[in-house]
């Protein structure tokens, strides 16, 4: 498979074959959906509003396509793409490509801060921008627990998630204990599992406002995670400050996490599959592959909502289906690439 993977998509290549799968994929979505469209008309409506196309189509269609699938097909590429890039940038950070972008408490914190907003609120934007703050809380509390100790920093930084991911937990528990089991404790629990649905203009531009600057800077400094990647002791020798890098590079990965969060709920597996899918196609330099990794977490991602609002009658959560469809992938991942990551 990395063969196949080295020929198809790295080199002058990889930006075109990228660009071609995720307008493959945001267009397959366009077509999925219990109203038909013609992928013509599915393509002619996305785009009418920069190119002059003769309005000939139904205006049901139309709204259809702009008013509900367009924003979410793009949400879901840009919450998709954030996720895979925060997991591929923890993964270099940590050294270990089992971690995911939730190991310093931000599915906790963001959590937490959904549920507390949806008991004393019913304004979505408030509950996107309660769970976005808590998330960062919990990776900041994270890091300041992390510097009470000096020995063995990133053991410590991963245990300082593990604790705070702990204290979040307990405390978004005591929240769904506490909430109305006829009216606020579904919204609590339907939220926790992740989902798109009623993600409109509005939601799309507030989550590109935080992803598209957050992964462009880490996209600029990917050569920098190949120097961390090789450990702190080499990468101070070659005149790196670890610490500082280190902390910027979190920041940003984990503003990316806390932003998919905070619109489409809890979704697991994108942010540990998409890195692993990624390495596998063009290698572990993160130069080539955090731009793969981006890539293939938004059309994963899009896959994965298209087939969690088309499979049954009633919408599947997210969180159910990135695990159905995830845990297999990863499985068979693992087996593929166990030699190289050994």
């Amino acid at each position: 498979m990395k063969g196949f993977g080295t020929a198809w998509v790295q080199g002058r290549a990889t930006a075109p074959v990228l660009t071609l799968a995720v307008l493959a994929t945001a267009l397959a979505a366009g077509l999925v959906g219990r109203f038909e469209v013609a992928p013509w008309d599915v393509f002619r409506i996305a785009l009418s509003p920069v190119l002059p196309f003769q309005p000939d189509w139904d205006p049901i269609t139309e709204a259809v396509i702009l008013q509900v699938r367009l924003p979410r097909v793009l949400a879901a590429l840009l919450a998709g793409g954030a996720l895979a890039l925060s997991g591929a940038c923890y993964q270099g950070i940590f050294r270990n490509p089992l971690v995911s972008p939730f190991i310093l408490g931000v599915s906790s914190g963001a959590g937490f801060g959904a549920a507390l907003a949806i008991l004393l609120t019913t304004s979505a934007v408030m509950i996107q921008a309660s769970a976005f703050t808590f998330g960062l809380v919990a990776v900041v509390a994270s890091i300041l627990l992390a510097r009470l100790y000096r020995t063995a920093p990133t053991l410590i930084l991963i245990l300082s998630g593990v604790i705070v991911g702990s204290v979040f937990a307990a405390l978004l528990a005591l929240l769904k204990y506490a909430a109305d089991p006829d009216d606020k404790l579904p919204v609590i629990e339907f939220w926790l599992m992740g989902s798109l649905s009623g993600v409109g203009y509005d939601d799309m531009l507030g989550l590109a406002v935080c992803v598209v600057p957050g992964a462009t800077l880490l996209l600029l400094m990917r050569w920098r995670l190949n120097v961390l990647s090789m450990g702190a002791q080499q990468a101070r020798a070659l005149g790196v400050d670890v610490f500082r890098l280190r902390l910027v590079m979190l920041a940003l990965a984990t503003l990316l996490a806390a932003s998919a969060v905070s619109v489409c709920g809890v979704v697991g597996w994108i942010g540990l599959v998409a890195p692993h899918m990624a390495r596998l196609l063009v290698g572990a330099d993160h130069q080539r592959m955090l731009p793969v990794a981006f890539a293939l977490g938004g059309c994963l991602l899009t896959v994965v909502d298209a087939i969690a609002r088309s499979l049954v009658q009633a919408e599947i959560p997210l969180g159910i289906v990135t695990a159905l469809v995830g845990a297999p992938l990863f499985a068979l991942l693992l087996r593929r690439g166990a030699r190289e990551w050994a």
